[in-house]
């Protein structure tokens, strides 16, 4: 009995002095190419195949980068780029569930706008190719700045009616500033209005902002698309019915192919990654995308996070892949290695952020990043104190807020979280939709917080104040000339100077007029241009520059109706307010001292008690108060209250409620504020 126990012991030493000799000999094997496949596969040799015949059994396989192409999508808002994106992940096979497949955030459905850059890949004819789709509004402009260090190509999107407007010079800037060369697509060319004329006279404005934004000779010698996203084709020459054999999108794919270069990427130099998006899951944690600069990264591997300082190269942490992922059409598949040249996801590292690099143990050179224009607005959140804090919110402490917003800034690098006093943090962004967008969802996720009005930051250079300056497109109709009085009235209001004026090719009784204009003048205006038009108009804006500062804006509101009551609004006390201006609230709301419940007809502001009942007397009344009728009340969205509100009030955001209130509830302590100086 002994025996047979004693062999056995004997030999599982012996197994396990084998294996730790052979893991201790273990090396990474120089990877080969094979031309019948395509495929990067590690060479072995006879001898080791003998000595490791697990590792020749299980070969690692990636993609040869010269059939990898990287390309961004970027256009102006509206002009078709996610469109597009389905209509190309259709064309090379993919299910496509809905319409804007690639639009994943509950926001992005709901309004109609892509709000952060998104990573696929196709296969077409033996190639893969890493479609990026960008968002196409100002505010969010860092979501394109970042992704453009990851692709060697871009379609420019152009809205042949339209032509190249403010948000398409900003993303060609940013693409000929990294030596991308871009393709242009005239997209919805299938209009009536659209002409092959049309066409041409776009062309010439496209050619001359790319010689204007200092385009080389390679950069100007782009090619030519003609396209109707909704249609699903593209054309290599203007047409505006093509044959059935030809309504779909394989001319644009081909000219991806012939007109991108393929990545310059080196597979046996050591794994090197920069960190471009990030998002987290619950079972494998933080997911980090990027593209691989150099070497191949498996399942497995040994690596660590490491980012630049002043004083050298920083090491954030060291850990091993658990997860290797690619996102191919709408769905996710796990890889087990990727090579130089290919855009990747990886898990398995917690503290890395976005502009870290992802590399080997033994490597401690960061790659550079990208680098962002500087944010040019901000506000500032904390806690929300009014007396009807926490009925609705979960999350209401200034540390659960304060994480929550500096979770985000590791995720957006276009804003940035600066600790304030009391709880209070400064958000500095790009614009007030894309901080209105950060509000929406942090009330959705259960968050209670106030909200200060958004302020300009400005620049101080040889003792003189700068301030930026956006550049804004405005379209309206010219059959109403009360239309255009009222927009370059209230523009003027808002230090707006005029460059440019003239009638909108190919349409008719369009106007369009191209100014300049303060940010600080901008906050708030779109919901009264879209009320002086009775929505007719459209106005695209995107930032110009920082110049001097052009003085104090003129009257662009009234003074409010404050509240100076606590309870329940009747429908009594509203009825004669109603004469005193336009009410924000209706009956069966909440008030309480301090909040805004309207806006008064005149430039000041003016306290009233919108919590009166009728006094009960013993004689009886001939009407009833159910027949009191008000005047529907101006409900505001977060956007419209984000540009609504002064310096002295604030947002009260809830998952229930948007109110706007005073900073100081009490109107004695409004009235000592009020005396002081304004900054």
């Amino acid at each position: 009995m002994v025996g047979p126990l004693l062999r056995s012991l004997c030999s599982a030493a012996a197994r396990k002095s084998l294996s730790s000799s052979s893991a201790s000999t273990n090396y990474r094997k120089p990877y080969v190419f094979s031309r019948a496949s395509g495929l990067a596969r590690p060479f072995s040799s006879p001898t080791a195949a003998s000595t490791s015949p697990s590792t020749a059994n299980d070969p690692a396989a990636v993609v040869d980068p010269s059939r990898l192409r990287n390309v961004a999508v970027i256009a102006h808002v509206d002009h078709g780029k996610t469109t597009l994106m389905d209509r190309l992940l259709r064309q090379c096979g993919a299910d496509i569930p809905h319409e804007r497949a690639l639009d994943s955030i509950s926001l992005e459905r709901e309004r109609g706008i892509t709000i952060s850059s998104k990573v696929t890949s196709i296969s077409w004819k033996e190639n893969e190719l890493n479609m990026v789709d960008t968002p196409g509004h100002a505010d969010f402009g860092g979501e394109v700045e970042r992704v453009m260090g990851m692709v060697e190509g871009a379609v420019l999107v152009v809205d042949a009616g339209e032509g190249p407007l403010a948000q398409t010079k900003f993303v060609l800037a940013k693409a000929l500033k990294y030596g991308i060369r871009p393709l242009l697509l005239l997209n919805k060319v299938d209009r009536p209005s659209v002409t092959e004329e049309r066409c041409s006279e776009v062309e010439s404005l496209v050619f001359d902002l790319f010689d204007n934004l200092g385009a080389t000779e390679e950069q100007l010698e782009f090619p030519v698309l003609y396209a109707s996203a909704k249609e699903g084709w593209a054309s290599s020459t203007y047409t505006k019915n093509p044959p059935e054999d030809a309504r779909n999108m394989s001319d644009l794919l081909n000219a991806i192919i012939s007109h991108v270069r393929p990545p310059t990427a080196t597979l046996d130099a050591p794994f090197q990654m920069l960190v471009s998006m990030m998002e987290k899951d619950n079972y494998v944690g933080r997911i980090l995308t990027g593209r691989i600069y150099s070497g191949i990264l498996q399942v497995g591997d040994r690596v660590h996070g490491i980012h630049a300082t002043d004083s050298g190269t920083a090491k954030t942490e060291e850990g091993k892949v658990v997860k290797l992922m690619k996102k191919k059409g709408t769905s996710i598949v796990s890889v087990d290695s990727a090579g130089a040249g290919d855009i990747v996801s990886m898990a398995g590292l917690t503290s890395p952020v976005i502009g870290h690099t992802i590399a080997n143990v033994g490597v401690m050179t960061a790659l550079p990043t990208v680098d962002l224009d500087p944010p040019t607005i901000s506000m500032t959140f904390g806690v929300n104190d009014s007396p009807l804090a926490g009925r609705d919110g979960t999350f209401l402490t200034g540390k659960q807020i304060g994480d929550r917003l500096m979770a985000e800034s590791e995720r957006n690098l276009a804003l940035n979280v600066l600790p304030g006093l009391s709880d209070s943090y400064e958000v500095q962004g790009r614009g007030e939709l894309q901080l209105g967008i950060l509000i929406e969802n942090m009330r959705r996720e259960k968050f209670e917080l106030s909200v200060s009005p958004p302020k300009v930051m400005y620049k101080i250079e040889k003792g003189q104040k700068l301030e930026p300056i956006e550049e804004v497109t405005v379209e309206v109709i010219v059959v109403n000339e009360e239309h255009v009085g009222l927009v370059m009235e209230a523009l003027s209001h808002r230090r707006g100077e005029i460059t440019d004026m003239g009638p909108v090719p190919g349409s008719v009784g369009r106007t369009r007029v191209c100014l300049t204009c303060p940010s600080r003048g901008l906050v708030g205006y779109r919901s009264v241009f879209n009320s002086d038009t009775r929505g007719t108009g459209f106005m695209h804006r995107a930032f110009l520059s920082y110049e001097k500062y052009r003085g104090p804006l003129g009257n662009v509101r009234k003074g409010v109706l404050v509240s100076m009551g606590y309870g329940t609004i009747t429908a009594y006390a509203l009825m004669s307010l109603e004469p005193r201006g336009i009410l924000f609230v209706k009956p069966g709301m909440e008030a309480y001292d301090g909040m805004i419940i309207g806006e008064h007809s005149r430039d000041t502001d003016l306290d009233v008690n919108p919590v009166r009942s009728k006094e009960l007397t013993n004689i009886r009344a001939a009407s009833k108060d159910e027949n009191v009728k008000l005047t529907p009340p101006r409900l505001m969205s977060l956007e419209e209250a984000i540009g609504y509100v002064a310096s002295d009030e604030l947002i009260e955001v809830t998952p229930n409620a948007i109110r706007l209130r005073k900073r100081y509830l009490d109107v004695n302590k409004r009235k000592t504020m009020s005396k002081r100086p304004k900054d």
